[in-house]
């Protein structure tokens, strides 16, 4: 009986202990990864001040670890797969690697569509739902965005004309942008952009495709030296989020996710894009490396005999199931010429 009154009191005790000190706080700690370095501007401007606003906006009921490129979950073919499978809850892709999983996304790529990552990134966000949903299935996408004009970076030869081109190895970061340089000449050498520099390096290629801010991100400028402002092209990446993680996540906390994500996210690219090209630019000019325009005559020259390659992409892609390929295409022309500077 003394027992029995002793294991009583015992419970009361702890009982009241648990009512005076409250409900314990469940924090809730969500993975987010992407593949480039953590000096890049997607983590410094983009990534860490966003994990920063949703946290402080739930109270501290939500934080993040982040894993960048060169963690064992920063690799770029992996970053949609990892967040369907719920190894991370979200992540910062690059949409053409693996090639082939975002076809429509992917026509933004074609040729002088845009070269300004501003009006491409809008465009991409406007399009998405009637136009680019369809192959998100399984993930909430939280932004998509895409850079400024591409360039095309060598090592040995300068480039400022088509014929200039003819059997460089260059880099390409998707199949559009494959197809692209091989229709002028070039011979497309896929590779993710970590293994960039060792192949420029030992001259396994001549150079490569990029906007000017993984130029300096990858450190390309100490095996670089000559850089073409083509213009030609831009490439797209998606900001996503495991939608079932997403679901079972309080209102309060999809609320903040929602607030610092879309819209409000995606008109950040455009100003982003310029500071981070501004920096790779600045360094090929200190290094005294050669930076030339494409030409009006010879960017004329380019368009036309790009336009069976765009003809020819544009088919891949309605061979793929997206029947109104050529339909997203102008839709993305109308839509871009809206918001180009």
């Amino acid at each position: 009986m003394l027992k029995t009154l002793g294991r009583t009191a015992l419970c009361s005790l702890v009982s009241a202990a648990a009512l005076t000190a409250g409900p314990a706080s469940a924090e809730t700690k969500l993975k987010l990864s992407h593949y480039l370095p953590p000096v890049h501007g997607i983590q410094t401007d983009f990534v860490q001040p966003w994990t920063e606003d949703v946290s402080k906006c739930t109270g501290g009921e939500v934080t993040f670890e982040v894993y960048p490129g060169g963690t064992q979950l920063g690799n770029v073919a992996k970053q949609q797969e990892q967040v369907l499978a719920g190894v991370v809850d979200l992540a910062v892709g690059l949409s053409g690697i693996p090639r082939g999983r975002f076809p429509r996304t992917s026509i933004v790529e074609m040729p002088f569509l845009t070269k300004d990552a501003g009006a491409a990134s809008q465009t991409l966000w406007d399009l998405y739902p009637n136009y680019l949903s369809d192959e998100y299935k399984g993930l909430k996408v939280l932004a998509l965005f895409a850079h400024n004009g591409g360039l095309i970076h060598t090592t040995a030869k300068k480039v400022e004309t088509m014929d200039d081109l003819k059997g460089l190895r260059i880099r390409t970061p998707s199949p559009a942008i494959s197809d692209m340089l091989t229709y002028l000449g070039a011979t497309p050498q896929g590779l993710p952009p970590g293994e960039v520099y060792e192949s420029l390096q030992k001259g396994v290629i001549d150079g490569t495709v990029f906007p000017w801010d993984p130029v300096a991100s990858f450190g390309l400028n100490e095996v670089l030296k000559y850089h073409l402002d083509a213009g030609a092209y831009t490439v797209p990446f998606f900001f996503v989020m495991n939608q079932r993680k997403y679901d079972a996540l309080p209102e309060n906390v999809r609320a903040c996710i929602d607030k610092y994500s879309g819209e409000a996210l995606v008109s950040k690219f455009g100003d982003w894009w310029d500071k981070w090209d501004a920096v790779g630019r600045k360094q090929a000019e200190d290094a005294g490396h050669v930076i030339s325009k494409l030409s009006p005559e010879e960017r004329d020259r380019w368009r036309e005999a790009l336009k069976p390659m765009i003809s020819a992409y544009l088919a891949k892609v309605k061979a793929s199931g997206v029947d109104n390929a050529d339909e997203i295409y102008k839709a993305m022309q109308e839509t871009i010429a809206k918001y180009e500077k």
